[in-house]
């Protein structure tokens, strides 16, 4: 069954056009299409990555997914619901996170935040408490709800947005830049919440992010766009062998003046005490470089570097011909 549904979606605004207008003059306005004719269909229970650079369409695309947005021309059904007609009915099947924006009262404890959510949502009281047990088991955040959001660290406010988001059990759940300014620790946890999550309960999952370790780490296939199309839509094993092969390791060693020789990786720089490797996945895969670099070398620390989105990005244009910006 298919989740999500678009065809030919297209959003045009009216915008200041640059250079016209001023003072005492009428300003003058050109139409500008933010999203042009995109099309895809998610099945129930995929993970997606909506990805592109800033201005790309993605939020624009959202909101219309949301019905916060009215599409200029096309078509769109979310869990059988046409959003910008039916926005109150999907509400109650939609789950959305924001990394930067809040669903939960600042002063509240977290425990009654939820509680404001199950009334809101129409919740029964038991199956609210079920569900809520599990899912603080699953984000271990049961040592919060007692406390006020105003006291929560980040990473512990973002898992307790993501389950105020699916307390009302949603069919979809959309994130955007859910682990944004969290650290290392935090976002390994949340990833893996979120995938565990996922499989057990059959949640459709579509996430825009800039971070490709959100990307690999939780979803399954990556649709990729820029000025408003759909540049590439395949599964993410196929996006990882073709542009996503470069892993950058910094090691921190115990000796002086020490290097590494492996196949598929690449000695960058080398001074004392450390090491930058270029690792080619394809042909080196990640643990097996480990393994070596801690049997061969004397390691004190060891830092992944993911490749920049924007690089990926750059090698899909040059793949595609050129035929769109370079990713800022």
């Amino acid at each position: 069954m298919d989740a999500i549904t678009v065809e030919n979606l297209c959003k045009g605004f009216n915008s200041p056009k640059k250079g016209a207008g001023g003072f005492l003059r009428r300003a003058v306005s050109e139409h500008v299409m933010a999203v042009r004719g995109i099309s895809f269909t998610i099945k129930q229970g995929e993970r997606v990555a909506f990805i592109g650079p800033n201005g790309a369409g993605k939020s624009t695309t959202i909101k219309m997914l949301t019905g916060i947005l009215y599409p200029t021309t096309g078509y769109a059904e979310v869990v059988g619901y046409i959003p910008w007609h039916e926005r109150e009915l999907l509400a109650y099947r939609l789950g959305i996170v924001f990394g930067q924006r809040s669903q939960l009262w600042y002063h509240l404890p977290v425990r009654a935040s939820f509680d404001l959510l199950r009334c809101i949502y129409g919740v029964a009281r038991a199956a609210h408490d079920a569900r809520l047990k599990h899912l603080a088991e699953v984000f271990d955040i049961g040592g919060l709800l007692d406390r006020a959001v105003a006291q929560l660290s980040l990473g512990q406010r973002i898992r307790c947005e993501l389950v105020g988001a699916l307390l009302h059990a949603p069919r979809v759940l959309l994130l955007d830049e859910p682990s944004i300014g969290l650290d290392v620790s935090a976002k390994a946890a949340l990833r893996d919440h979120l995938t565990t999550l996922s499989k057990a309960d059959g949640t459709t999952v579509l996430l825009t992010s800039h971070d490709t370790g959100d990307i690999e780490k939780i979803c399954d296939r990556v649709i990729v766009i820029d000025q408003g199309a759909v540049l590439l839509d395949e599964p993410l094993q196929d996006l990882r062998q073709r542009y996503m092969r470069t892993r950058t390791v910094f090691l921190v060693t115990r000796d002086a003046a020490q290097t590494l020789s492996l196949p598929g990786v690449v000695v960058t720089a080398q001074g004392d005490y450390r090491l930058r490797l270029d690792v080619d996945v394809a042909v080196a895969p990640l643990e097996s470089v480990m393994a070596a670099a801690l049997t061969k070398v004397a390691v004190r620390d060891i830092v992944i570097e993911n490749q920049p989105l924007e690089e990926i990005i750059q090698a899909i244009y040059r793949e595609q011909g050129g035929g769109h910006h370079a990713a800022a």
